[in-house]
């Protein structure tokens, strides 16, 4: 029949773009695996620098969750007709972590310029804080506009928040006893104290969510617009999220 023929090549259509997508993934990991090896080739050209300080960055810990994540993700969409529920959420999470990586990083830079302070960007670090989060945010959006998978909830925004809390726990405790911070906001000595550390902290979360929030809504857009594209085709099966998906991805 007509319409079974038309689901058919749908469908086969679906799983090429699927494939296409995976081995995005897979060269955006090995781009980020790349860039990760130059980066810490150049910082070792520097006598002074602590290899363990290295990996005390957010942008070098958030790059290994997207080679991680991406790894996973290329796997489901070469072998799976579908991402499970919690995989998107953990690729939107790690898509914010990448992409603030980079939007901080250009506001270090900018504040370097007008404190008249030569701050140098090799290539691995325009890779890792511009390159990768710009081809990411491509590939994340490339999977919203499918509509394949079930759609991210907005309790996204607040896992999102899980992973940097920690971290910077962490790292104003080790920065306290090592007298060394990764990034000059996390240093009260250079911000006035205290109160100019929560203030920045207070700004970044602020970019936390509202990088978070956009992706969301960007992602349930997008996916209410192809579901309903799709449903006014003749001949083509209802493809919504089955209804027993979690409580969670119906908010």
């Amino acid at each position: 029949m007509p319409g079974s023929r038309r689901t058919s090549a749908d469908d086969a259509q679906q799983v090429r773009a699927r494939r296409a997508l995976g081995v995005f993934r897979l060269l955006i990991a090995a781009l980020e695996i790349v860039a990760l090896i130059g980066n810490f080739q150049y910082v070792l050209g520097f006598r002074l620098f602590a290899t363990a300080n290295f990996f005390s960055y957010f942008t070098v810990q958030s790059a290994f969750a997207a080679v991680v994540t991406l790894g996973i993700a290329a796997a489901f969409a070469l072998f799976a007709p579908r991402d499970p529920a919690w995989l998107g959420i953990l690729r939107t999470m790690v898509t914010v972590y990448v992409l603030v990586s980079g939007i901080v990083f250009a506001i270090i830079v900018a504040q370097a310029s007008t404190r008249d302070y030569r701050m140098e960007v090799p290539w691995s670090d325009t890779v890792l804080h511009f390159v990768v989060p710009a081809l990411a945010a491509i590939a994340w959006t490339a999977d919203s506009v499918m509509a394949v998978n079930p759609r991210v909830p907005w309790s996204t925004i607040g896992w999102v928040l899980v992973f940097p809390s920690i971290w910077l726990v962490y790292t104003l405790f080790r920065g306290a006893d090592i007298g060394w911070y990764p990034y000059f906001f996390l240093d009260e000595a250079q911000v006035g104290g205290m109160l100019g550390v929560g203030l920045y902290c207070l700004l970044v979360l602020v970019i936390f969510v509202a990088v978070t929030a956009g992706l969301v809504a960007v992602n349930r857009a997008l996916w209410r617009r192809a579901r309903g594209r799709r449903a006014l085709q003749p001949g083509t099966p209802d493809r919504r999220a089955p209804r027993v998906e979690s409580p969670a991805l119906q908010r």
